[in-house]
């Protein structure tokens, strides 16, 4: 199994994408791992909001192959405990997914026909995060979950 985290926008700030990288190393030691980023289309400013979700709705179900798992990052979403994302991706991992990639969409969401291909839709906390921090703190929580199936001491410290 390997994991992909995409995020629709700009390619991270510096003051993020060093603890990215760090978290990104260490889940390389339980799953191959890679950050895709999803350029907005070139006259984003110019669309409407449906507009330019729908653009980068075609963008993603593009690069979306039928047999990968997608988990939508999306405020309405279903949360977890740690334990409980733990207990998720284990349970893909029995279930032999090949891939299974982790959507951050764009400012305004992602289009309703992502939404609708989308496997799991997974809410981080019902607060509002900078897409920066949701790419942080998705990249923590993936590194935690492994940890806590191996039963590392990471969840504990």
């Amino acid at each position: 199994m390997r994991f992909q985290c995409w995020s629709v926008g700009k390619v991270n700030e510096s003051y993020v994408d060093e603890g990215i990288k760090l978290f990104t190393k260490r889940i390389n030691n339980y799953y191959q791992t890679e950050w895709q980023f999803i350029s907005s289309p070139k006259n984003a400013a110019s669309m409407n909001e449906i507009e330019l979700k729908s653009k980068e709705g075609e963008i993603i179900l593009g690069l979306l192959k039928n047999d990968d798992y997608l988990v939508l990052l999306d405020e309405r979403g279903k949360h977890f405990t740690s334990e409980g994302l733990a207990a998720f991706i284990q349970q893909r991992a029995n279930e032999s997914k090949k891939n299974i990639i982790f959507l951050i969409g764009g400012a305004f969401g992602v289009s309703e026909e992502v939404s609708k291909r989308a496997d799991y839709k997974w809410s981080l906390s019902p607060l509002v995060f900078p897409h920066q921090l949701v790419r942080l703190i998705l990249a923590e929580q993936i590194y935690r979950a492994c940890s806590i199936n191996r039963n590392e001491k990471y969840h504990h410290v």
